[in-house]
């Protein structure tokens, strides 16, 4: 389900060097409230990170509040969109096997916007009130619903609870954003390379489609 980011001047940059300052400052806004978080950024702090006049920050978002949805709405609509791609008609075992690669791959290439994601839901999710409040139910069931009717067909395992296995999903691809000081501490690396995401995308395809029921 898309993050409503009406705060968001919704403007779409017209040339190159719009596109670039706009990049440059989501950029920064992601350092910044993954460092900060909503309440301990400023505009002022995202404007010297990325090296431009705070003007130029007002200019391309209204407040505050509109950067910081466009910071979520990135992460947000990447991950709505892939479970959302998922169809009852389609083959469980590669859809979920593709899901699994695409989350974890996510975790590797924004783990500053999953973090902050983290970090809201953690605070009891102030600023993402509409977001779960307009439609979320609806679409959550909508993808259960995808998963009742692989179960029906035989092709997962009727046991499971729809429910707590996209939880699952979730949270085991995300923890390698979230937590990626943790499992690199663990592993003893300064940060996670391709083998290591690699490893944990087969690990958890082979553990959840084996726990599902599917060959």
């Amino acid at each position: 389900m898309p993050l409503d980011i009406s705060s968001h001047t919704g403007e779409k940059p017209a040339g190159r060097i719009r596109q670039k300052n706009e990049q440059q400052i989501l950029a920064a806004a992601e350092q910044e409230f993954a460092a900060c978080g909503f309440k301990g950024a400023s505009m002022r702090d995202i404007a010297e990170r990325a090296n431009l006049p705070k003007a130029n920050i007002h200019y391309y978002f209204k407040n505050k509040l509109g950067l910081y949805f466009a910071v979520l709405s990135d992460i947000i609509d990447l991950w709505d969109s892939t479970l959302s791609n998922l169809r009852a008609e389609d083959d469980a075992a590669s859809s979920l096997t593709k899901y699994l690669r695409k989350k974890i791959e996510f975790s590797r290439d924004h783990p500053l916007a999953s973090r902050i994601f983290a970090s809201e839901i953690i605070s009891g999710g102030p600023n993402l009130d509409r977001y779960f409040t307009e439609g979320y139910e609806e679409w959550f069931r909508s993808r259960t619903a995808v998963f009742e009717q692989w179960q029906q067909q035989g092709k997962l395992d009727a046991s499971i609870a729809p429910s707590h296995l996209i939880f699952l999903l979730w949270s085991s691809t995300q923890h390698y954003a979230d937590f990626a000081l943790q499992v690199s501490s663990a592993l003893g690396k300064k940060s996670l390379d391709n083998q290591d995401y690699e490893q944990a995308i087969t690990t958890l395809t082979h553990i959840i489609l084996k726990g599902c029921g599917i060959k």
